[in-house]
């Protein structure tokens, strides 16, 4: 689970308070995001043209990620694979979560209800956040900055999770944050202009556009 990005990125998104993601439409994205940063970090997705190729088709091993690398079959466009099926995939990362006895997941009281999702062990989450925030703060290279950890912060940042970037953090690191997500065009210069459209992609998504 320590390198599985689509797990951070849910943990680094949860709200106590809100018992569940700060915002769980954005956090759909980001999940999804966060996979695809994945797949293309271990060469099983690529960028020919402009548009995603699949490298292999021996399964990861993480129910998730084989989930998104399916659909990479289908669609050959960073933003579309962002938008698709991403509400499936946010389900699926909380049911890894939950196998893995990280979170608590209680059915809805009603039939039109969210799930009661519970983290078993605050650390988690307060370690991976410590993480990102040297990332943010730390003052060496940003290529001496974990690739994982670079990679949570450009998503959390473009996310607008301000438990993890604050307004004023946007403001203050705005370099640090745009040289780590630029690192990410070293994977696939589409997924990089993904990410950095995700706010975007957001807006249009609870318009209830962009898929499903």
């Amino acid at each position: 689970m320590n390198d599985d990005l689509a797990c951070l990125m849910y943990l680094l998104a949860f709200d106590d308070a809100a018992g569940g993601p700060y915002d769980r439409s954005r956090t759909q994205l980001l999940v999804r995001a966060a996979a695809l940063v994945d797949l293309a970090s271990r060469g099983l997705l690529r960028e020919s043209s402009g548009r995603v190729t699949v490298s292999g088709t021996e399964p990861t091993g993480d129910p998730v990620l084989d989930s998104v690398l399916s659909d990479a079959t289908a669609v050959h466009g960073w933003k579309q694979l962002v938008r698709r099926h991403r509400k499936r995939t946010l389900t699926e990362v909380e049911d890894r979560l939950a196998s893995a006895g990280l979170l608590t997941v209680k059915a809805s009281r009603t039939p039109f209800g969210t799930r009661r999702l519970t983290v078993r062990d605050r650390a988690v989450p307060a370690a991976l956040r410590a993480r990102v925030y040297a990332a943010l703060h730390g003052d060496g290279p940003v290529r001496d900055i974990p690739a994982a950890d670079a990679a949570l912060l450009a998503l959390a940042a473009a996310g607008g999770i301000r438990s993890v970037v604050s307004r004023q953090d946007q403001k203050t690191y705005r370099a640090r944050i745009d040289a780590c997500t630029g690192s990410l065009a070293a994977l696939a210069p589409g997924l990089e202009k993904a990410v950095r459209t995700l706010p975007m992609t957001m807006i249009a998504a609870q318009g209830g556009m962009g898929g499903s």
